[in-house]
This record gives structure tokens, C-alpha cells and sequence, in this order.
């Protein structure tokens, strides 16, 4: 009990961090829904051909709940540590009797909470607004939210291990994330018609982006039946969750890289 309460102030502590930087959780908040209502907008009324003429939205919104976890599980954490790194900070903490775990405990369960309202948020302008439909598959919705913040805080861990200097780490966490966005359908459904569309979704099935977004559209498809659990995908996520945890454990630097 008493480690858990030391967990939850320091959730506590780098939540009022986070919303200190005021810039920074803008971003994060107003982003996702920013591409959510000009998509939506210019979309509204359009179907799906490749998914048997089902509504634009309904299959957009899924794609921008997925975003909107990765984004605070992947993305800001892995520039958050990246910065915090290279001021120090993470070298003073580990002079402190705070443990390790519970820094990173603490930092994950802070992106866990931000990743909550992102998704509570997008889904309920999505439903109120464009009229996007909920199955109330609540299990299935709250297991594939799990699964995938688990991979994407693993992933937003281990890419800090390829990052030499704070300064480079929002160029490469967005370039290696951004291209397997548009690649896996995120914003729009892609069709391998072509030879390089062929090329660019075999790439897109290896990584963990698409198979996230195939979950969560499962779980707000409305034709479907059951109770929207992809089991496939969520194993893929499980995969690449556990083998980039074995790498942030293994290379994880506290210090700021030697020049």
C-alpha cells in the first residue's frame, strides 16, 4: 500500500507537470481533434466503397481514437524523457530514494490519464456531432485501449534509446511515426491497387499502427457482431509492446549522450 500510494503522487506530480507546460498539452488535445473536424467536415455524407459502404466517419473516428492514444503514449512521452534527459533531470532523480519504477510508473500512468481524455473527448464529438455509432462494446473498447497504450509507452520508450539530443527527438519520433500513419489508413482507407500501394501496405502490416486501428474500428463497427475483440491485432500490439519494453530495459539511458 504504501508503494502504491508513491505511485499515485508521483501520477499526481507529473500531471501537474504536464499541464504546466501549457504549450505542449494544447498541442496534444487540440491536434487530434483539429484532424478529426476538417476531415469529418469535408467528408461528412461520403462512404466507403472498400468497407462495403459504410459511412466515412464512422470509419474515421476509430482511426483518430487510435491517434489520439498514440499520440500521448508514444509521442509526447518519448519527447518528454528525451528533454528531461538532457537537462539532468533524469540523472538527479536516480540520486534520490525515488525508485526508477516508479518514475517511469509514474510518467506512463500520467499518459494514461491524458490518453483517456483524448480518447473520451474525440469519441464524444465524434457520436455528437458527425453521428458516428457506438456498439457499447465497452469490454472490447476498454481491452484494445489497454493493449494498445501498453505498446505505444513500451515504443515511446525504446525510440528514446536512438535519440542523441533532446532537440532531435520531435523530428524523429514524428518522421518515423507520421509516414506509417498515412501508409496504414488512418485518415483515409488505402487501397493496394498499385504496386507501391501493395509495397506500402505489406510495410504497414508489419507495424503495430494499422493493427491498432483495425482493433479499435472492430470495436465501433456496427455491423459487426460479437463482442469487437480482435484477437490478431491485439497479439501483434503484444508482440511489439514486449520486445520494445526488452529494448528500453536493456539501453535506456538516464544521462544526457557525452558530445
Amino acid at each position: 500500500m504504501r508503494w502504491l500510494v508513491v505511485l499515485l503522487r508521483q501520477i499526481c506530480y507529473e500531471q501537474k507537470f504536464y499541464w504546466r507546460s501549457p504549450s505542449s498539452a494544447v498541442f496534444t488535445f487540440a491536434f487530434p481533434i483539429l484532424l478529426l473536424v476538417i476531415f469529418a467536415t469535408l467528408n461528412q455524407g461520403a462512404t466507403v466503397a472498400a468497407l462495403g459502404g459504410i459511412s466515412y466517419n464512422q470509419f474515421y473516428v476509430p482511426g483518430i481514437v487510435a491517434f489520439s492514444v498514440i499520440s500521448a503514449c508514444y509521442t509526447n512521452l518519448a519527447i518528454s524523457l528525451c528533454f528531461r534527459r538532457d537537462a539532468g533531470v533524469l540523472k538527479r532523480l536516480r540520486g534520490t530514494p525515488l525508485p526508477p519504477w516508479v518514475f517511469m510508473a509514474g510518467n506512463i500512468g500520467s499518459s494514461l490519464v491524458v490518453s483517456l481524455l483524448l480518447v473520451a473527448l474525440t469519441t464524444s464529438v465524434g457520436v455528437i456531432f458527425y453521428k458516428v455509432t457506438f456498439p457499447g462494446r465497452w469490454g472490447a473498447f476498454l481491452l484494445t485501449l489497454v493493449v494498445g497504450a501498453f505498446c505505444f509507452c513500451a515504443l515511446g520508450l525504446a525510440i528514446t534509446v536512438m535519440i542523441a539530443t533532446a532537440t532531435a527527438s520531435p523530428a524523429i519520433v514524428n518522421k518515423v511515426l507520421f509516414p506509417l500513419l498515412f501508409i496504414s489508413g488512418t485518415f483515409f482507407p488505402v487501397q493496394p491497387t498499385t504496386m507501391p500501394a501493395r509495397i506500402a501496405s505489406v510495410i504497414a502490416d508489419i507495424f503495430p499502427i494499422r493493427h491498432f486501428e483495425q482493433a479499435v474500428f472492430a470495436v465501433f463497427d456496427p455491423r459487426r457482431g460479437g463482442t469487437g475483440i480482435e484477437p490478431g491485432p491485439l497479439l501483434v500490439m503484444l508482440v511489439w509492446g514486449f520486445a520494445a519494453l526488452m529494448v528500453a530495459v536493456r539501453w535506456f539511458r538516464w544521462e544526457p549522450r557525452q558530445a
